[in-house]
C-alpha cells in the first residue's frame, strides 16, 4: 500500500511556493513600473531632441529658397563671367551666413561648378569646385528640393546640405545650397550623462555622444548601399563601416528596448528608444542607464521577502499560541501525547528558525559574558573564512582579528563585554582567512534568555567593504573632476591668447597686403619701408602680448613701469586710426594733459584700450558717420579713462553679465574681450564700469591709481 505524503508538508510547500510567487511578482511589478517611468522619460527626451533637430533645420530651410529669388543670383547664373556680379553675390552669401549662423552658402551652375560662396575669401573656398556628383545637386537640378548629410568634399567637415533649384521663366538656371553644421549639437550631447545617437537610413551612425560609435553601423551595410555611399563620398574616403557591438533585448510590449554594448572599455546596459524622422531619413536613439531599473527590482525583492518572512513568523507565532491554548485544555491522560507533539513542533520551529538565520546575509555572533563564542551563523563564517567548528569556544583574540589592529579590537571587545557598546555600532577591519581585508560595521545587544537572565552578547556584523570601495571611487572621481577643472582653465587661457593676438595678426595681414601692393606698383621706397616698419612693429607687439599674458599668469614676470597715461591713450588711438578711417568713424580725444602717471604694463593697458575701441566700432557698424570719444581726466587719487560710442547702448538686463566670461551679443564673438579687460585693469589695482544712456550710446570706463612724480 503506497505511503501518502504528509498534508502538513504539502501545505508548507504551497506556502513556500506562494511566498516565492509573491516575491517574484513584486520584483516584476517594480521592474515594469520603473521601465514605464524610464520609457516616459525617454519619450520626453526624444521629443526635446527631435524638436531641437527640426528647429535647427527649419531655421535654415528658407535660406536656399530666398537666395534663389535674389536678382543678382539669377543674373550671375546667366552671366557667370561677370566679376562685379560675382563679388556682389559673394558678399550677399557672406552676409546671410553671418546673420543666420549657417556653416556656408554657395551657388552651383547646372554643370555642378560653384560660382559663388560665402567662404569665397578663405583657403577652403567652394568657388571653382565641382559638386555634380552630390545627391543634393542631382535632386535640385531636376527641380526637386535636395537634402543630404555628409562630409564636405572641400573642407572635410560634416554638415546637412539643403539645396533649392534657381528657376526663371520655367527653366532651371542652377542650384543654391546651404550647409548646416550639427557639431554644436553633438558637443552638447557629449556633455550629457546618457548617450544619444543619430543614424541615417543605411543604419550608419553619423552623430553620437559616444565618439567610438561614430561611422559604425547597427547592421551590415548592403553592397548596393555601400556602392552608393562611396560613389557620392557621403562620409569622405570611408568604404567600410564596422557593425556596432550592440545586443538588443525587448521587454514585453514596451516601445523601448534594452541595449547591451561596450563603450570606453566598459560594459553598458542601457534602456533605449528609437524615434524616426521620416522627413530627414534619420532615426534618433536616446538612452538611459538600466541601473535604477535593476536596483528597483532588487529592492522590491528584498522588501517582499522581508514582508513574507514577517508574515510567516506571525502565522507561526499564532499557531504556537493556539497550540498552547489547546494543550492547556487537554486532559491529564493526554499529557504524554501533548508533550510529544509539542516537542516535535518545537523541533520543527527550531529548524525553521535556524534555516532563516542561516539564510541571512548579515553575520550573527553570540558570546558569553567572558567573551567565548557560543554561536555563529553561516554568513559570519563566509565573511571571515573560518568554519563554525574553528570559531565556537574561541576567546579573544579571535583568529579573524586584523594583526595591525589588535590593540584597537581588544579595546572595543572589552567595552562591549562591559556593556559600554556604542548604540550606533562601530567600524572594524578584520582579516579573512585567505588574507584579504574585510571592512565591517558591528552592532551589539544584550543576549537575554526567556527568564530574563543576561546570558551574553549578540552581535550583528555587516560587510561594508563594497561601500568603502565605492567611497574611494567617489574620491578618485572628485580628483579627476578637479583635474578637468584645471584643464578647463588651460583652455580658457588658450582662448585668451587667441583673442588678444587677433588684433596684431590682422594688422600684420593688412600691412603685408599693403607692402605687396606697393612693391608691385613700384611705389616710393619710403612708403614701402613705412609699411615694412609697421609689420615689424606689429610682430613685436604680438610677441609682447604673449610675454604680457605669461606675465599676467605669473605676476613675478610682469614688466611694470611708470607711464604717462595720455601717451598710452594716444598710441592706442594711433594703432586703430587706419581702421577708423576705413569705416568712416571719427575718434575725438579729450585728454586733460596734466601729466597723470600710473604704474603698469604699457602693452596690456594699450590692449585694453584697443579692445574697448574695437567694441565701440562694432556697436556703431550701422552708423558709419558716427564718432567715438576717448577721454581721460583726474578722479580722486587716480585717473579715469573713458571710451564712449554713439551705438544702440546696452540693455539694463545685460549690464550685470556684460563682463562675464564667454558672454557676447555678437554671433562671431568669443565673449572674452571685456572679461580680459576687467582682469587686466584689476591686476593694475583699478576698477572697470559701464554706463548706458536712455537715448543710446555706451561708455566703458576704467580708473587706475596715479603715482607721484619722482624728484629730479
Amino acid at each position: 500500500m503506497p505511503i501518502l505524503p504528509n498534508p502538513r508538508h504539502w501545505r508548507r510547500l504551497l506556502v513556500a511556493a506562494g511566498a516565492l510567487a509573491v516575491i517574484a511578482a513584486s520584483g516584476n511589478w517594480a521592474e515594469r513600473h520603473e521601465l514605464r517611468t524610464k520609457t516616459e522619460g525617454l519619450r520626453q527626451a526624444a521629443a526635446a531632441h527631435v524638436l531641437g533637430l527640426r528647429g535647427l533645420v527649419e531655421k535654415h530651410d528658407f535660406l536656399p529658397h530666398a537666395a534663389s529669388r535674389h536678382p543678382d543670383v539669377q543674373a550671375l547664373l546667366r552671366n557667370p563671367r561677370d566679376a562685379a556680379l560675382r563679388a556682389r553675390v559673394n558678399d550677399y552669401f557672406a552676409d546671410l551666413q553671418a546673420t543666420t549662423g549657417a556653416a556656408a552658402l554657395f551657388l552651383v551652375d547646372r554643370a555642378g561648378l560653384t560660382l559663388a560662396a560665402s567662404n569665397w575669401n578663405l583657403p577652403s573656398s567652394f568657388v571653382g569646385q565641382s559638386y555634380r556628383q552630390r545627391p543634393y545637386f542631382q535632386d535640385a537640378v531636376q527641380g526637386r528640393r535636395g537634402l543630404f548629410y555628409g562630409l564636405g568634399l572641400t573642407t572635410g567637415q560634416s554638415g546637412l546640405f539643403i539645396a533649392e533649384p534657381v528657376q526663371a521663366d520655367g527653366a532651371i538656371l542652377g542650384v543654391v545650397v546651404v550647409k548646416i553644421s550639427l557639431e554644436p549639437l553633438q558637443a552638447a550631447w557629449m556633455r550629457g550623462a546618457d548617450p544619444v545617437v543619430l543614424r541615417d537610413n543605411h543604419g550608419i551612425v553619423f552623430l553620437s555622444a559616444v565618439p567610438d560609435w561614430l561611422f559604425h553601423a547597427i547592421r551590415p551595410v548592403s553592397a548596393a548601399d555601400l556602392r552608393w555611399i562611396v560613389a557620392h563620398r557621403q562620409y569622405g574616403d570611408r568604404d567600410r563601416f564596422y557593425v556596432l557591438p550592440w545586443e538588443t533585448e525587448t521587454r514585453g510590449t514596451a516601445p523601448a528596448f534594452v541595449l547591451h554594448t561596450r563603450a570606453e572599455n566598459r560594459r553598458m546596459d542601457l534602456l533605449a528608444l528609437d524615434t524616426p524622422l521620416p522627413e530627414l531619413g534619420w532615426t534618433l536613439t536616446v538612452t538611459t542607464d538600466m541601473k535604477e531599473v535593476v536596483q528597483a527590482r532588487q529592492l522590491a525583492l528584498v522588501l517582499a521577502a522581508l514582508a513574507v518572512a514577517l508574515l510567516l513568523l506571525g502565522v507561526l507565532y499564532w499557531r504556537l499560541r493556539e497550540k498552547r491554548f489547546i494543550e492547556q485544555k487537554t486532559a491529564r491522560i493526554e499529557l504524554e501525547r501533548r508533550v510529544e507533539e509539542r516537542t516535535r513542533d518545537l523541533e520543527e520551529a527550531h529548524a525553521f528558525r535556524k534555516a532563516m538565520e542561516d539564510s541571512l546575509l548579515v553575520g550573527m555572533r553570540a558570546r558569553d559574558p567572558e567573551g567565548k563564542i557560543i554561536y555563529v551563523n553561516p554568513a559570519l563564517c563566509a565573511m571571515v573564512g573560518y568554519s563554525a567548528q574553528e570559531l565556537l569556544g574561541r576567546r579573544p583574540p579571535y583568529p579573524y582579528w586584523h594583526p595591525d589592529d589588535l590593540e584597537k579590537q581588544a579595546r572595543e571587545s572589552d567595552e562591549v563585554l562591559q556593556g559600554r557598546a556604542a548604540p550606533h555600532g562601530f567600524e572594524s577591519r578584520i582579516r579573512h582567512k585567505d588574507g584579504h581585508d574585510v571592512i565591517t560595521m558591528v552592532y551589539t545587544a544584550p543576549l537575554v534568555d526567556a527568564q530574563g537572565v543576561h546570558r551574553g552578547w549578540m552581535s550583528s556584523v555587516v560587510d561594508i567593504t563594497a561601500q568603502k570601495q565605492a567611497e574611494a571611487r567617489q574620491r578618485d572621481q572628485e580628483v579627476r573632476l578637479q583635474r578637468s577643472a584645471r584643464l578647463a582653465s588651460v583652455g580658457e587661457m588658450a582662448s585668451t591668447l587667441a583673442h588678444e593676438l587677433n588684433q596684431p595678426l590682422m594688422a600684420l595681414s593688412n600691412f603685408a597686403v599693403a607692402a605687396r601692393a606697393l612693391a608691385v606698383q613700384s611705389a616710393p621706397p619710403d612708403m614701402l619701408a613705412g609699411a615694412l616698419d609697421e609689420i615689424v612693429e606689429q610682430s613685436t607687439r604680438a610677441s609682447e602680448i604673449v610675454k604680457r599674458v605669461r606675465a599676467f599668469i605669473n605676476p613675478q614676470r610682469a614688466q611694470y613701469e611708470i607711464l604717462d597715461i595720455d601717451g598710452v591713450v594716444k598710441h592706442a588711438a594711433a594703432l586703430l586710426m587706419p581702421e577708423l578711417r576705413r569705416d568712416g568713424i571719427a575718434l575725438r580725444l579729450a585728454l586733460d594733459d596734466d601729466g597723470a602717471r600710473v604704474r603698469g604694463d604699457r602693452v596690456l593697458l594699450e590692449q585694453v584700450l584697443v579692445n574697448l575701441i574695437h567694441n565701440a566700432m562694432h556697436a556703431m557698424q550701422d552708423r558709419p558717420r558716427g564718432s567715438i570719444e576717448l577721454a581721460s581726466r583726474r578722479a580722486d587719487q587716480g585717473v579715469r579713462v573713458t571710451v564712449a560710442d554713439e551705438g544702440p547702448g546696452i540693455p539694463f538686463e545685460q549690464r550685470e553679465q556684460i563682463f562675464a566670461p564667454f558672454f557676447t551679443t555678437r554671433p562671431d564673438g568669443l565673449g572674452l574681450g571685456l572679461n580680459i579687460c576687467r582682469t587686466i585693469v584689476e591686476a593694475h589695482g583699478g576698477c572697470m564700469t559701464v554706463d548706458s544712456a536712455a537715448g543710446g550710446g555706451a561708455a566703458f570706463s576704467f580708473t587706475l591709481p596715479t603715482v607721484l612724480p619722482t624728484a629730479p
